[in-house]
């Protein structure tokens, strides 16, 4: 049976998954305080960057089902499946949505390779929300249930938005709750918990015709097992023939993060449309990161629109991490999980999308083929490439490129 030194936590739809790592992958989601692995974390982004944050005023939802397929390739992790919403109007004022999302993992990367046998596994996500519309007053409600081998996450959000002044700003207040049980493959006197909570708040603001603020805040709070069970840190050894050993990780049982995202769209005279984004996250682990984003839409005759993006990412690691430590048990709290170290990473994306108007299908109004592609660079600076060899703690750093790909489908009806 393989062991696995890596594992990719559940978060709280959507974050994840989302202003943090955002490498990354703590999602899609504790996915993407997420930082699990980085295909995790980049697949939650390409769905979400920051719960309850919304640049347009507060409507109900249009019926509409999108179909989608998924897939990360990058540093030996292969992630791939499907994801089916479904979003339906009840009278004027209340909106359903079911979702359904797989994900298919096969994992040889750097960490699996160094310590254990490569793996694979399967998780399933099933979600049902439900949008309820009160003049200018949006309230939802979801409840979303992850199930992998060994972890079960169960989480349950509200949020509310309200327009104001003459429906040129919106604010946003969102809450999530979540509980994990986490089990070990192979260990069956192993179990243990984690419960989640998000708060979030945000403000969208109409500054011109042509342009568009966003402010959005996030706080998430981690109490329970938050490590990974398979995971182990590395110190010097001098008995150990390569001159290190292994131990299992130790993290604290709490941990406070905070996010903060601005975003400023214009949009231009001919249809197309500038966005810029930076976002800033902390935690008490000691983690510090910046993103910056600059994006640009370009809409092609009537049914062709293209977007190109470019992202920036940096993180400070945590105070308890180390590739190598000098000894055994030399501190309270020891990681050598790569998310957790310093690292920067460099994203060039692709999208376009193609209108469709099916006229054999009478129910449906319209629909549109979209595709999109993410090339990710990750460049780590205190993480060492143990399979490449070198001097004990003199190993190259490590660095890889990954590849994201997301095709759907979607039609209004």
């Amino acid at each position: 049976m393989s062991i696995r030194p890596e594992r990719r936590p559940v978060a709280p739809k959507v974050v994840e998954e989302a202003v943090v790592a955002v490498t990354e992958p703590r999602a899609l989601t504790h996915r993407i305080a997420l930082l699990f692995s980085p295909a995790r974390h980049w697949l939650l982004l390409m769905l979400a960057l920051l719960p309850g944050f919304s640049l347009f005023a507060t409507v109900l939802p249009e019926d509409r089902a999108d179909i989608m397929y998924h897939r990360y390739d990058g540093g030996g992790v292969e992630v791939d499946g499907p994801s089916i919403l479904v979003r339906k109007s009840v009278m004027d004022t209340v909106s359903l949505s079911a979702n359904y999302y797989v994900d298919s993992i096969s994992s040889a990367s750097v960490d699996v390779v160094s310590t254990a046998s490569p793996y694979t596994e399967e998780r399933t996500e099933s979600s049902l929300s439900m949008d309820y519309l009160h003049n200018k007053t949006l309230m939802s409600l979801a409840l979303t249930k992850s199930d992998e081998s060994d972890y079960l996450s169960e989480t349950g959000s509200f949020s509310i938005s309200h327009d104001m002044f003459g429906d040129l700003t919106t604010v946003s207040l969102g809450y999530s709750v979540g509980n994990d049980d986490i089990s070990r493959n192979g260990d069956a006197d192993f179990g243990d918990q984690i419960k989640r909570q998000n708060y979030r708040l945000s403000l969208s603001q109409i500054l011109t015709r042509n342009t568009i603020l966003g402010v959005g805040w996030e706080t998430i709070t981690d109490e329970g097992f938050l490590n990974n069970p398979y995971r182990s840190y590395r110190y010097l050894d001098p008995l150990a023939g390569d001159g290190y050993s292994y131990l299992p990780e130790v993290y604290p049982r709490t941990r406070t993060s905070n996010a903060l995202a601005l975003r400023l769209k214009y949009y231009l005279p001919y249809r197309a449309a500038l966005s810029s984004e930076y976002r800033y996250f902390n935690d008490t682990w000691g983690i510090d990161a910046n993103n910056f984003e600059l994006a640009y839409t370009h809409p092609f005759r009537e049914k062709w629109i293209f977007d190109i993006r470019y992202r920036y990412y940096t993180q400070e690691g945590a105070d308890f991490y180390s590739d190598l430590f000098s000894r055994r048990a030399p501190q309270t709290y020891l990681a050598r999980d790569k998310e957790l170290s310093s690292f920067q990473s460099h994203t060039l994306g692709l999208a376009m999308s193609y209108e469709i108007k099916p006229g054999f299908l009478q129910f449906v109004d319209r629909g549109t083929l979209n595709l999109a592609y993410d090339y990710i660079y990750f460049d780590y600076d205190d993480f060492r490439d143990l399979t490449r060899g070198g001097v004990v703690g003199e190993e190259p750093f490590y660095s890889f490129s990954a590849n994201v790909i997301k095709a759907y489908v979607s039609i209004w009806y």
